[in-house]
Parts: C-alpha cells; structure tokens; sequence
C-alpha cells in the first residue's frame, strides 16, 4: 500500500487526518463564510496556518528558501490553495457543503483525464474510462439536484454556477497536486506545506483586495460560529490536514492519496445534514451514489495498474 520508505504508521494517521478532519471543513467553511467575506477568510486561514508552521521550521534551522523554491510554492498555491480552496470557499455561499465535497471529491476523475489529455498520453482503461463517463453523469445530477435545492437564500442558477465553480476547483487541485509532487521544494514536506500555504494564501488575498472584500468585511458583525470555524480551519484545517496531504503526496503512490475523495464526502454529508440542516433529496442522493461509484472504479483501476506495473518491474530487474 505504500512506498517501502514511507513508515506504515505515520501514513495510517495522515490517512486519518485527510479522511476525517478534511471531510468536516465543508461544514466549518461554509461557518466561517456566514460573516467573512471567502476570499478573505481563506486567505487569512492560509497565511496565517502558514506563517505558524514557517515560524516554528525556520527556528529549528531549516535554510532560507530561495527564489526558485518561491516561485515552486505560488504556483502550487495558486492552484491547490488559491484556485481549489478559494473557489470552494466562494461556491459555499450557495451549494450546501455536503454537495460541495461530493463535486469535489471529482479529483479522482480529474487525474485520469489530466493523464489521458496532459503531455504523458496515458490512455485510461476501459475500468477508468466507465468510472470517467460515469462520473459526469453523476456530476450533471448532483449540479441539478443542487439547482433546486436553494441554500443561504440563493437562487438556483446562482447555485449551478457555484457547483461548476467547484468542479473547476476540482481541476485546479488536481493539477497543482501533480505540480507539487514533482516540484523542488526545500527537504521538508512540512517546510513545502507552509510555503505553499503561504504563497496560496497570499494570492488569495489579492483576490479578496481585487473583489472589494476588505470594504465590505464588518468586524463587528463576525460571529462566534464563524470565529471558532475560522480557528478550527487555521488549525486542524490547514496545519494538520493540508500537512498531511501534502506528505501523503511525496510518500505514497496518488491514486492512493485520492482515496481520501470518496471517505471525504460521506463525512460532509453526515454532517452538513447533522448540524449544518442541510436538506438531502433523492436525486441528490442518486448522483452521489453514481459519483462514488465511478470514483471508486477509477482508483480500484488505478492501484490494479500500478500493481501490475510494479511486478513487471520487479520480474524485469530480476
């Protein structure tokens, strides 16, 4: 299951970090949103979850990054923080979060047609190729269903937009999560982690300035739910769950990393119905069910190939 220098349990409990805590930030976004502008709230949540880890790292001796590993850290974080994160953060205004993470947990599928299409050519199989068509037709459910199921008082098309906002989130992760993993970063995964979160956070910021965010924010009118959404994002969010991801991204195999896209949405569906009052209808539930499903066709796939690859592998240097 993973790589042989990679120990079996610290991988066990960045899967659970992944797993577990990144399924509930749907919910603590979609909190945190209610009385921060997104762009500013993500924003914010990366800089400042970045210049924690960066802090404590650079007090331990680790160098001063250099140019290169910089200009490495905002294209990975204009794609996976700023392009994933921010627009995720913005389409929560309008699609519940149990939805969003099930448009989201699509990475899977996008990494398919990234192969297929990108520069390597990698043909998907025919396993890969039904989990790809199945997936769209379980995307254009979950983007109708969210239409008629209005949220925070949005109408439905501004909702349809958000669902399509999210998917192209999806793609952005999708490929700055390819970029990541073959960037140079300075040894640390931990040390890429805070400067992509940074560099992400930074861009996002501009994005807020760019939108007029900052004139419309009103400190006064911050809640507590939104306070406490916002310091649990900073933390478990971002330090502990994005640490991970990006660890688990440089130790183990990616279609094992996206396993995390089909135990993420389950979470956030649980929850978004618990506490969040999410409605959940029928056809939600049939597109979510077609999307997991074509999902899990993809990876099961996936690790089959890479199985088979690894073992001619093997025979041949033997």
């Amino acid at each position: 299951m993973t790589d042989s220098s990679a120990p079996a349990g610290r991988v066990i409990l960045a899967f659970a970090a992944v797993y577990v805590i990144w399924g509930s930030t749907y919910l603590a976004i979609r909190f945190a949103i209610e009385t921060v502008p997104p762009f500013l709230m993500a924003g914010v949540r990366y800089l400042i979850a970045g210049a924690l880890l960066y802090a404590v790292l650079r007090a331990r001796g680790a160098p001063r990054p250099t140019r290169a590993e910089w200009w490495a850290a905002t294209v990975s974080g204009g794609l996976m923080i700023a392009g994933g994160n921010g627009l995720l953060s913005w389409a929560e205004q309008y699609v519940p979060s149990g939805i969003a993470a099930l448009l989201l947990g699509t990475v899977p599928l996008w990494f398919v047609g990234l192969a297929w299409l990108g520069p390597d050519r990698e043909a998907p199989a025919p396993l890969e190729l039904t989990g790809l068509l199945l997936g769209l037709a379980g995307v254009a459910l979950l983007v109708i269903g969210s239409g008629r199921s209005v949220h925070a008082g949005a109408g439905g098309l501004a909702v349809v937009w958000g669902a399509l906002a999210i998917l192209v989130a999806a793609g952005s992760w999708a490929v700055g999560s390819l970029y990541h993993r073959r960037a140079r970063f300075p040894g640390s995964p931990l040390y890429a982690t805070a400067m992509t979160m940074m560099a992400g956070g930074a861009v996002l910021v501009v994005a807020a300035i760019a939108t007029g965010e900052p004139a419309r924010f009103d400190a006064g009118a911050v809640s507590l739910r939104s306070l406490a959404a916002f310091a649990y994002l900073i933390v478990f969010g971002s330090i502990v769950g994005f640490s991970a991801y990006a660890w688990l991204i440089k130790a183990v195999r990616p279609a094992l990393v996206g396993t995390y896209a089909y135990v993420n949405p389950v979470v956030a569906v649980f929850l978004g119905w618990w506490l969040g009052g999410e409605s959940v209808t029928s056809g939600m539930l049939l597109g979510a069910a077609i999307v997991l499903a074509s999902v899990a066709l993809v990876q099961t796939d996936r690790i089959r190939l890479a199985r088979r690859r690894a073992e001619a592998l093997e025979r041949a240097s033997a």
